[in-house]
């Protein structure tokens, strides 16, 4: 499936100095606590372990030079306070610069390239000298260093976002760095915001989901009776109560009798899927929670195309009656773990009391009882299938206790099962 690419940008101009920068004084007159202090406490925030420990050092020096008259004690405490000192005034000062981050396109399937970009100017009316920029990408972080910018200079850098994971990567916040070369001192200031990447699961095409229900253009047909709808079954002696506008006037004078018209209840169809993500139901563990991760979302996304509802749960994540890059969206923050597939079931038909079709994805693991139970909390004429992911097992469609139970290897097993399965 393609998804229209988009775009996402984070532009500001005034960044959050509350880190970094002094704040500034009170107003004559309304009194504050601790204002004295906060300058001082700013400061102190700026300085590392490593400044710490240097300036530990130097105290330390100072205090056992003076006691003892040893020069070289207090030379290396001169060193060291001399040294943490110039750190400090590298930090201070005013950085005026707009920072842009933009990552393109925001959603991707998994393996996909993603890349991003990082524009600085320098809209200061003096030359940028170098300076550390950060930009945190998911758990990892993409640094470097701006070169000497000229007044209104700018300058880009480019990078590369992995995406060989299902997920939702963070991008940024982009931040600027200001301190000394040895890291005593690290003032940080934060630019833009953070920008999430989605890396969606795969997905494959597969046939219409109709599970062998009759369609028309009004919706599925049922078996029960209704009085007012628009599949027409029979006619029947009108009952008090009944509405007259159903009256079928020439059939009761040909009976002698008031005849009204009857109706079959008809409904749109409703994909409803439910995932299990505890790995110790999968024998593959994590790999195959991944693929019926993926074969959820193939169900979901051919159920958008028909034009079918449809509702997907997995933990804690829940789409309902959405688009497909929605629904992608959350497949992708899923996060494996344990899983209630009982609880599951009840919140899919909470949410959808008029399910028609009903999904759970599983592993092998996961005891029989347990699938029949969270089944069986939809009404009896909605079609329950089990899809089992299992890489050990045979490819194949078996129908046990009012369930069709399909098993996959892979996803790309999918067409077939569903084929055999439902399609017959």
């Amino acid at each position: 499936m393609s998804v229209p690419p988009s775009r996402a940008e984070h532009t500001t101009r005034r960044p959050d100095r509350s880190a970094g920068r002094l704040p500034s004084l009170p107003a004559i007159g309304v009194p504050r606590t601790g204002t004295a202090w906060e300058p001082v406490v700013g400061v102190l925030r700026w300085v590392s372990p490593l400044g710490w420990a240097v300036l530990a050092l130097g105290v330390t020096g100072w205090v056992v030079g003076a006691a003892l008259g040893w020069t070289e004690w207090l030379m290396i405490a001169a060193a060291a306070l001399a040294l943490v000192l110039f750190s400090v005034l590298l930090a201070v000062g005013r950085t005026q610069v707009a920072i842009r981050t933009q990552v393109d396109p925001v959603r991707v399937t998994v393996g996909e390239p993603a890349t991003g970009r990082v524009e600085v100017t320098n809209e200061s009316r003096r030359p940028l000298l170098p300076l550390l920029v950060e930009l945190p990408v998911g758990i990892s972080a993409a640094r470097f260093t701006l070169p000497p910018l000229a007044p209104g200079g700018e300058h880009e850098e480019l990078f590369v976002v992995p995406t060989n994971q299902r997920g939702v990567i963070p991008v940024g916040p982009a931040t600027t760095v200001q301190g000394d070369p040895l890291g005593l001192v690290r003032r940080t200031l934060r630019w833009t915001d953070v920008t999430e990447l989605f890396v969606h699961p795969r997905t494959i095409s597969i046939e219409s989901v109709g599970a062998g229900l009759l369609r028309d253009l009004e919706g599925e047909t049922t078996q029960d009776l209704s009085m007012s709808d628009l599949a027409f079954h029979a006619l029947r002696e009108y009952q008090p109560g009944d509405d007259r506008r159903y009256i079928h006037w020439r059939s009761s004078a040909k009976a002698g009798r008031l005849l009204v018209r009857q109706f079959l209840d008809t409904r749109r169809s409703h994909l409803s899927i439910v995932v299990d993500a505890d790995p110790t139901s999968y024998a593959g563990g994590e790999g195959d929670v991944e693929t019926g991760i993926s074969a959820a979302a193939s169900l979901a996304v051919r159920a958008v195309m028909d034009e079918q509802d449809m509702t997907v749960s997995c933990r804690d994540q829940r789409a309902s009656r959405t688009t497909a890059p929605l629904t992608l969206d959350v497949l992708a923050r899923v996060q494996v773990g344990p899983d209630d597939v009982f609880a599951g079931c009840g919140e899919v038909l909470a949410l959808a009391p008029d399910t028609s079709i009903a999904f759970l994805v599983t592993g092998a693991r996961r005891p029989f009882i347990e699938i029949q139970r969270a089944l069986g909390r939809f009404e009896t004429e909605v079609h329950k299938v089990v899809l089992t992911v299992d890489a050990g097992e045979r490819v194949g469609v078996k129908h046990v206790a009012g369930l069709t139970l399909l098993t996959i290897r892979e996803l790309e097993d999918l067409r077939a099962v569903l084929v055999g399965g439902l399609m017959t």
